[in-house]
């Protein structure tokens, strides 16, 4: 049996031995206990040619959501001023979801009207540590505004500058601004053209609408719906195998499709009656999403994965996901 099958039958022993009951240390297989995972350099021993598009690269949702409450925390919090998403890098993270506010032509973290108590300075930064000490390694970037201003949302305040041209200041002004990558002409990356870089893959309007001609030229206004598994509406928890099955049923749509087209899975969702945590992790009686897909991938031998964003991972389902690359 080859190394792959045995973590795979390993880990699917584990979830099996788990069931559903969250909060429990076991359960750190499939959900939270992200620091059991260390993953600092995994893509270093991947070749240069290889596409951005046809790895298996695992990512969170609301990458750095961890105040507010149940109804918006979306990660383990292990510090602000991004201290959280260097734990995430650490532990084999590499794609991350940033929600902004325009704040007096600055970037601040916000989720909804909650401010997350980081700056997209404070990203750059960590991001930008972890890259120098980790040459071999990228981070993929999808960038989007979070204030409509309507209730229940936050409202930018004193700026002029659009989202694109705020993203241009961090990168020409930024101690770490070196760092970001706008893909040239939009093309996807190879990985020899992403190492020590944070690559841009999105950027996005409060209202989700993307600034064309800004990040991977794949993903457009009118392909987003094709390349992208988004369905966040989770309305009850009875409701969590629909969104199980909408996220395994674009696991199969990257993998029928051309190794060269790059695809975005978010396993996330919540409501009012079914919490991030919840929908994620489970609670008495439902399964959450992420013990079904450790379970998928630990019984499917995919080619690869795309780009897999979640709440609370834990430190089996990231480590199986990295697993999927060749």
């Amino acid at each position: 049996m080859s190394g792959k099958a045995v973590r795979a039958a390993a880990a699917l022993a584990l979830v099996l031995s788990v069931g559903t009951v969250p909060g429990t240390a076991a359960a750190a297989a499939y959900c939270q206990g992200i620091t059991e995972a260390s993953n600092p350099d995994w893509m270093a021993g991947l070749p240069d040619d290889a596409s951005l598009a046809q790895l298996s690269i695992p990512g969170t949702h609301q990458t750095l959501s961890l105040h507010g409450g149940e109804l918006t925390r979306t990660q383990e919090d292990h510090g602000d001023s991004a201290r959280t998403l260097a734990v995430q890098l650490r532990s084999g993270i590499r794609a991350i979801d940033i929600r902004v506010r325009r704040y007096d032509d600055r970037f601040t973290l916000h989720h909804g009207p909650f401010y997350q108590n980081a700056n997209f300075s404070d990203v750059l930064r960590e991001a930008g540590d972890f890259l120098a000490a980790h040459p071999g390694e990228a981070v993929l970037l999808r960038l989007k505004a979070e204030c409509t201003g309507e209730v229940g949302s936050c409202a930018d305040e004193g700026s002029q500058l659009d989202e694109a041209q705020i993203l241009d200041w961090y990168r020409d002004n930024d101690p770490n601004g070196e760092y970001l990558l706008d893909p040239a002409g939009g093309a996807v990356p190879t990985l020899g053209e992403a190492r020590r870089k944070i690559v841009l893959v999105a950027l996005q309007g409060a209202r989700g609408g993307l600034h064309e001609g800004r990040g991977v030229g794949q993903l457009t206004n009118d392909t987003w719906g094709e390349r992208v598994q988004d369905e966040y509406t989770v309305p009850t928890l009875f409701d969590i195998d629909d969104k199980w099955a909408k996220a395994r049923d674009h696991l199969g749509t990257t993998v029928s499709a051309d190794p060269g087209e790059l695809f975005l899975n978010f396993t996330s969702g919540s409501s009012p009656a079914a919490p991030p945590s919840a929908v994620a992790c489970g609670a008495a009686g439902f399964r959450g999403v992420n013990d079904h897909a450790l379970e998928h991938l630990s019984t499917h031998d995919l080619p690869r994965t795309g780009v897999v964003m979640m709440d609370f991972p834990g430190a089996d389902l990231l480590n199986t996901i990295i697993a999927t690359n060749p």
